[in-house]
This record gives structure tokens, C-alpha cells and sequence, in this order.
């Protein structure tokens, strides 16, 4: 019987069978961010309602996008799981290069990754429906790989102190042309309204389809720059826990002092510039990456250096399958499998606390179908 299924295009890190060789933090940490897309916001949206002036109803809010400029914490799910990307590509490349991979072979297998989350983003999106007119081509998993496609493509090719500076001027760069330039059609909206910036109206322009707000698309073609270096924030990440020669919990401390300073930069660049994820402004990479590295560093601190991981074996789980949850929820009923199994036992409960006992139910549900997979070391890696 075959042990494991790799469909080799791994943007996390290689086979879980190499335990010895990998983060356990890096695999709890992915876990962590996908458990809010698992239902954890969900969950944590009825506690709220439940329990209105408490801090699970502060907890609750912060489980929905800001409108527009802003920042939440559900803003924060989808740059982490980019950085976590990022993270864990110096340890892949190593690999790869003492099989004997050149920097083109490596490259080829990059773009390779990349093209297949493209093609997953528009098939999630509807592409078998053959409704070209309508469909949405910009996709969340789109984004992950062409992001990080280009990050890892620039860390193989120049230098770290090359990737460093072409960071900086990406994310000057990007400021400026939003600062500097109006859509045509602004009709006097400013230049950071969703009508009025130029990101917007050059997806209006070139990207085929729908757009996800219509006039706008969060997932969109210039504002993938930005998102190259959060992806490289990880990959510098990734290459400080690998190769500095520093005990554990100075690497943590050093790693947090640098997420401190990164969301200083964020938050004063937010007066020039404002924290927008829709547009993954230069001040939202700061911030969003900030916080990523700090819970990096929170995670790697607790995990592998106090190698306290029982705890985190709940969110190893969906770590490690965490794009085959992702896709999962989409194609297949959960709440339909939750209303059959536990319906009937919900429906003794009161109506305030049915929507919480779902969401439990919900998340379970979805663990126990990860499990299955951990223990059959069925593994679809994206």
C-alpha cells in the first residue's frame, strides 16, 4: 500500500516523514493561521455575540475584514500563511541543491509550483463552468504563487543583501506610484479610495473576468509586488533560523526585536500611507509582516527551543495538509456532513448557543478528516 501521497509541488517544506529536518513551529504555526480559515473565525465570531462586553466580543470583531484601510486580525491570515511560504523555502532550496540541483533546475521547479496554484486559484474560483465572461482569474492561491514564486526565484538568482535592497525599493516604489498617480476615471476620489487609485484601474484595464468588488480586485496585478516582499521577509526569515550561528533563544529574541521595528515602520508609514490589505500597501507589508515574524518567533521560541509541542500537535495537523483544507472546504459540504451527524443534538440546544456547538462541531469535523489523512501520511502539498 502506497504510505504517502506527494503530488510534489510543495511550497511548505518536503515530505513530513523527514520530522528531523524540519520546524515542528514553522508546520504548528501554518496550522495555527489555517484553523481561523477552518472555522476558528466563525467560532469565535458566536462567542462573541454570546458574550457581548467581554474580550470575546473585541476577539470576535477582529474576526472581520476592516472595509477598507484598517487592519484586523483576519487581515493578518493571509500574509502569514505567505510569509510561512517564505519561511520555509532556504530549508527546500538546501535540499534540493545537495540532490544536485543547478539554480535552473530549481527555477524551473518554482515556476512549475507557481503555474499549478494559479491553475488551483481559477479552478476554485469556477474555471469548469466555462463562464469566461464572469470568471475571477486574480485568486488567493494565485497570489501565494506568484508571490512567492518571484521571492524564491530572487533569492536563488542574487544575493540576500540584492533581495534586501530591491525590498526597500518595491515597497518605496509602490508607495509613490499610489501616492503620485490617480486613476483616470477618479472623478476627484483620492488616490487610496477603492474609485481613485491606480492599482484598481489597471485591473479594471487588463485582468479578463469579474473582479472580486467589482471595480476592484484584492488579488490583483500590480499589487502582487508588494506581496514579493512579504514573501521575502519570510525567506529572510527562514535563512536567519537556518544559518546564524546563535543559540535558539537568542534567534527568538533577535527575531522578535525585528518584528518590533518592522511594526514601528508600519505604523508611522500609515501616516503617509494607509494600512490597506485590499491594496497590500507598503505600511500594511510592514505591519502584516511584523506580526508574522513575532509569532514566528513566539512559536519557535515555545516549540523548539523550550521543544514544548503537545500543545501544538492540533495545529501540526492542519499544517500539514493546509492547502487540502483549504480546497476541501470549497468542494465539499462540511456543514452538511455536521448537520447530519450532530443536527439533532443541536437542536436541544438554545438558539444562542446553537450557532458555537455548530462551529465546535464544524471544527472537529474537519480535524478529524486532517487526522485520517496525518495518520495515513496522506499528504497534499501545494
Amino acid at each position: 500500500m502506497v504510505s504517502a501521497v506527494e503530488f510534489n509541488i510543495d511550497i511548505t517544506m518536503d515530505n513530513a516523514n523527514t520530522e528531523q529536518r524540519r520546524l515542528f513551529s514553522l508546520d504548528a504555526l501554518r496550522g495555527f493561521d489555517m484553523f481561523f480559515i477552518m472555522g476558528g473565525d466563525a467560532l469565535f465570531l458566536c462567542l462573541g455575540a454570546l458574550f457581548p462586553g467581554t474580550v470575546l466580543e473585541w476577539w470576535g470583531g477582529q474576526m472581520l475584514h476592516v472595509g477598507w484601510h484598517g487592519f484586523s486580525f483576519e487581515d493578518l491570515i493571509f500574509p502569514l500563511f505567505l510569509f510561512l511560504a517564505g519561511v520555509s523555502f532556504p530549508f527546500s532550496l538546501a535540499k534540493q541543491r545537495a540532490r544536485g540541483s543547478d539554480n535552473v533546475a530549481v527555477s524551473l521547479r518554482v515556476l512549475r509550483r507557481a503555474a499549478i496554484l494559479v491553475l488551483l486559484g481559477v479552478l476554485y474560483n469556477g474555471l469548469l463552468q466555462f463562464d469566461f465572461d464572469t470568471l475571477r482569474y486574480a485568486s488567493v492561491l494565485g497570489r501565494i504563487g506568484l508571490a512567492w514564486a518571484l521571492a524564491a526565484i530572487m533569492y536563488v538568482w542574487l544575493s540576500a543583501r540584492w533581495c534586501a535592497i530591491l525590498s526597500v525599493v518595491v515597497l518605496v516604489g509602490y508607495w509613490l506610484l499610489l501616492a503620485c498617480i490617480s486613476a483616470p476615471d477618479a472623478d476627484g476620489a483620492s488616490c487610496y479610495s477603492m474609485q481613485g487609485n491606480i492599482v484598481s484601474y489597471i485591473d479594471r484595464v487588463l485582468l479578463p473576468g469579474a473582479l472580486h468588488n467589482g471595480i476592484h480586485d484584492p488579488e490583483g496585478i500590480l499589487s502582487t509586488l508588494p506581496a514579493v516582499v512579504t514573501a521575502l521577509l519570510g525567506i529572510f526569515t527562514g535563512v536567519f533560523i537556518k544559518n546564524r550561528p546563535m543559540k535558539g533563544c537568542a534567534k527568538a529574541a533577535t527575531l522578535a526585536l525585528a518584528a518590533i521595528a518592522l511594526i514601528a515602520v508600519g505604523v508611522l508609514w500609515n501616516n503617509l500611507i494607509p494600512i490597506n490589505k485590499n491594496l497590500w500597501t507598503s505600511s500594511f507589508v510592514c505591519v502584516a509582516g511584523g506580526i508574522s515574524l513575532a509569532l514566528f518567533a513566539l512559536f519557535y521560541y515555545i516549540i523548539d527551543v523550550l521543544e514544548w509541542r503537545r500543545w501544538a500537535f492540533f495545529f501540526k495537523v492542519i499544517g500539514v495538509n493546509s492547502i487540502t483544507i483549504y480546497l476541501a472546504q470549497h468542494f465539499f459540504d462540511f456543514s452538511f456532513t455536521v448537520k447530519s451527524l450532530f443536527g439533532g443534538m443541536l437542536s436541544f440546544l438554545p438558539s444562542d448557543y446553537y450557532n458555537v456547538a455548530f462551529w465546535l462541531c464544524y471544527i472537529v469535523l474537519c480535524w478529524l478528516f486532517l487526522y485520517f489523512l496525518y495518520r495515513r501520511k496522506l499528504f497534499l502539498k501545494v
